[in-house]
């Protein structure tokens, strides 16, 4: 699956000049070098979940439960990364007063029903919220929410499957299918989300978020999902 492009409402104009902007090239290097990070986990998580895919289709299920029984730990190892780079993002938002452009979730942008509802609820809800830095925090969270969710499925489906007790796998196939198709989603937003917060970031302000942002990038975790967990605060220069 490659990236998309998600069209943006009129109104929400100033986000797609955001993308289109040019930054300078500190700010430039520390965007490419995360984007690139994420990109690379992306990579190796939707190969191998292809590959899974289309020994199914062809057939060779034995294969492709002895495949997806892997996998769980590549979806871990781009979720988790990504989980603790919103969180960072929100972090920085609260301690430094940052308040980048922002455009709502679209719900017509997921396939799973859990994550369709939740987009449409954040939309509706951005409508309520009365300031442009409360919109962009909740945003973060919702799709720091959304991504551990994803990640949690996708570990208990696949579990299953690749150990043969699922008890639908056709069904349990295509939630794997979809959850692969709205991680991507959620890449794709915060990607969106982290080019316009850095548009806005003030330069000395840069080190300090760079730092934080490896560290995330970088850390150890566990392939199996346990919980929701503190990040570290965000490092004051």
């Amino acid at each position: 699956m490659r990236v998309r492009a998600h069209a943006l409402p009129s109104r929400f104009s100033s986000v797609q000049e955001d993308w289109s902007a040019w930054l300078p090239p500190a700010k430039a290097e520390v965007f490419d070098s995360c984007v690139h990070q994420l990109e690379l986990f992306y990579g190796m998580f939707s190969v191998s979940l292809n590959e899974a895919l289309e020994l199914r289709r062809t057939g060779k299920s034995g294969h492709s439960c002895r495949v997806i029984f892997v996998i769980p730990g590549l979806c871990a190892r781009l979720a988790v990364p990504l989980e603790r780079v919103l969180h960072t993002l929100g972090e920085h938002a609260k301690h430094f007063g940052i308040v980048p452009n922002i455009a709502p979730l679209d719900a017509s942008n997921f396939r799973g029903a859990r994550e369709q509802h939740t987009a449409r609820m954040s939309d509706l809800l951005s409508h309520v919220l009365l300031t442009q830095r409360s919109q962009f925090l909740h945003k973060i969270e919702t799709l720091e929410e959304m991504v551990l969710s994803i990640r949690k499925e996708f570990y208990e489906v696949a579990s299953d499957l690749g150990s043969g007790v699922s008890e639908a796998p056709s069904e349990d196939w295509r939630t794997v299918d979809d959850a692969h198709f709205d991680l991507n989603t959620c890449l794709r937003e915060a990607i969106v989300v982290l080019k316009s917060f850095l548009v806005v970031l003030p330069s000395d302000q840069l080190g300090v978020f760079q730092k934080s942002i490896a560290a995330q990038l970088f850390a150890p975790h566990d392939a199996e999902p346990a919980g929701r967990r503190r990040m570290v605060l965000i490092e004051r220069e």
